[in-house]
């Protein structure tokens, strides 16, 4: 079969693997589509993301749908549609009962957290443990359904806000996981949802997701203390400062874009004043099967696909995939 697999900054290659076999428990599928996430494109273009440095060929992808290839137990029939949950939780500590996901060790799809790495989903056929396959609905395309593990992260981010239902709630950065988040808090139930990028571009995907207040940075103005719930998806010291600038009393920020793994400056005092309540939001835990009854309801979601690359030509794929102005979400194809 073939993989994708990074070797360092700027090295991945189309590669020949044994075809994987599936031990007790575990399922074979045949991957059909993988999407490309942030930290896919810092492991191509850097070798590293955050703390975490390819020492080792590394398959990125941890956003997937697939078929059933092969179920030694049976239950699944080939064929069958499905996507992955991607972790794989560490030990029971007490206190994280409700949140494995934020336990430590564990390993997720895609990543050089770990050694061995943990290969991700970019291989014509992927062997999986079978409590991670979520099975889907007959009215889910392959190709939106890779979008489940994105948008569960985008959920869950909602989930930590408490309930949004008619609030205002801004989402500063319009790259794909500020457009679902933008699609989950209009689904939550959000009175209106305002969107702040940097392109046009981004923003006019975001418009077509249902945010109705649209910030271009340079160009507009944010008021101070104009929104309930701030989402701050770019990731960008500045943008932290301006969610904590946007936010009401008493209001609630949502930190989901991943910061630098170094000391950035940010200016924190207004949150004082106001009593703001600042989270973090890592990955998910069980929010994959909303996602996937989501992404089931209707079509509005194809929006995010912007392309759809075969993964043999995974170079431009990633380069694409790097243009926040000609991209928003990009597919592999397999």
């Amino acid at each position: 079969m073939k993989a994708l697999a990074i070797h360092g900054k700027e090295d991945i290659r189309w590669e020949d693997r044994p075809l994987p076999e599936p031990g007790e428990g575990e399922v074979r599928l045949r991957v059909r589509f993988v999407g490309i996430c942030g930290s896919d494109l810092h492991y191509y273009f850097h070798g590293v993301n955050g703390e975490y440095a390819i020492t080792e060929p590394l398959t990125p992808g941890h956003e997937l749908s697939a078929v059933v290839d092969l179920d030694p137990s049976g239950r699944l029939e080939p064929g069958t549609p499905v996507t992955v949950h991607p972790a794989r939780y560490g030990a029971p500590v007490p206190g994280l009962e409700d949140h494995p996901h934020l336990r430590p060790g564990g390993d997720y799809f895609g990543s050089a957290a770990t050694t061995p790495h943990r290969q991700g989903g970019a291989a014509e056929y992927l062997v999986v443990e079978e409590h991670m396959i979520r099975v889907l609905p007959e009215t889910l395309p392959l190709e939106r359904a890779a979008l489940a593990e994105p948008l569960a992260v985008a959920l869950h981010a909602v989930n930590l806000a408490g309930d949004i239902t008619g609030k205002r709630v801004l989402v500063i950065g319009a790259g794909p996981i500020g457009l679902l988040v933008v699609a989950a808090a209009a689904h939550a139930g959000a009175a209106v949802v305002g969107a702040s990028d940097v392109r046009t571009e981004p923003l006019a995907r975001a418009a077509a997701l249902g945010a109705s207040e649209l910030v271009l940075v340079g160009r507009d103005t944010i008021a101070d203390e104009s929104y309930d719930v701030v989402f701050e998806c770019s990731g960008v010291a500045v943008s932290l400062t301006q969610s904590v600038r946007a936010a009401r009393r008493t209001g609630t920020i949502v930190q989901v874009g991943m910061l630098a793994n170094a000391e950035i400056g940010v200016n924190l005092a207004p949150m004082l004043a106001k009593e703001l309540t600042l989270r973090g939001a890592f990955r998910f835990s069980t929010e994959i099967d909303d996602a996937v009854a989501m992404l089931a309801e209707s079509d509005a979601l194809d929006a995010v696909v912007s392309h759809t690359i075969e993964a043999s030509r995974a170079v431009e794929a990633f380069t694409v995939a790097r243009d926040s102005s000609a991209s928003a979400k990009v597919l592999l194809e397999l």
